[in-house]
This record gives structure tokens, C-alpha cells and sequence, in this order.
């Protein structure tokens, strides 16, 4: 029983961390580029848009599809910065739990 008593207080010291982690991850900000940087897209951990900086030589009434799909470009850029960081964040946490490989938290 003493084991079992020892993998609960491990699991709790677990779920702080994650709780931290998570806390951490939702304020961190990056920033997404597309266009060779004419178009940045600033998100935080929780995937919500901060700001967009657009490169004033993009802006022409005849080529708004351009810049629309370079703002998409720098969305998916930003947000996959996002997810990089949160499984490398996660990874950290999970890394001393000897867990099975392909097996990732949260399950």
C-alpha cells in the first residue's frame, strides 16, 4: 500500500505542475510571420490574436486575396509556434514519469 501512496503523491505533485505549466503556456506570446515578414500575427497560449502588422506596401484594393492568405499564412505560422511550445513545455513535465513511448499528457 505504501506504493500506491507514493504514485497519489506523485500524481498530485503531477497535476501542480501541469496546472503551472498551463498558466505558463497561456501567457506566453508568439509571433507568426508569413510573406518574408510583411505580415506578423502576434497570439498568446490560449490562440487568441494580440495584434496584426501589416506591411503598408501590401495594402492595394487589386490584390486583397494576396494579403488575405498571408494573414492566414501567419496565423497557422503563429499558432503552430504555439503548439511547439506547448508540447515542449508538457514534454518537460512528462519526461521524469518513464511513460510509454507515443504514450503523451495529457492522455
Amino acid at each position: 500500500m505504501n506504493n500506491m501512496s507514493q504514485i497519489m503523491k506523485q500524481a498530485k505533485v503531477m497535476q501542480e505542475k501541469m496546472a503551472e505549466m498551463q498558466k505558463k503556456i497561456e501567457q506566453t506570446e508568439v509571433e507568426g510571420a508569413s510573406g518574408g515578414g510583411a505580415v506578423k500575427v502576434l497570439i498568446n497560449g490560449k490562440h487568441e490574436v494580440k495584434k496584426i502588422n501589416i506591411d503598408k506596401s501590401l495594402i492595394d484594393p487589386n490584390e486583397c486575396e494576396v494579403l488575405e492568405d498571408l494573414i492566414i499564412a501567419a496565423l497557422n505560422d503563429a499558432n503552430k509556434k504555439i503548439a511547439e511550445n506547448t508540447n515542449n513545455q508538457l514534454g518537460s513535465i512528462s519526461g521524469g514519469m518513464g511513460l510509454p513511448p507515443g504514450m503523451k499528457l495529457p492522455f
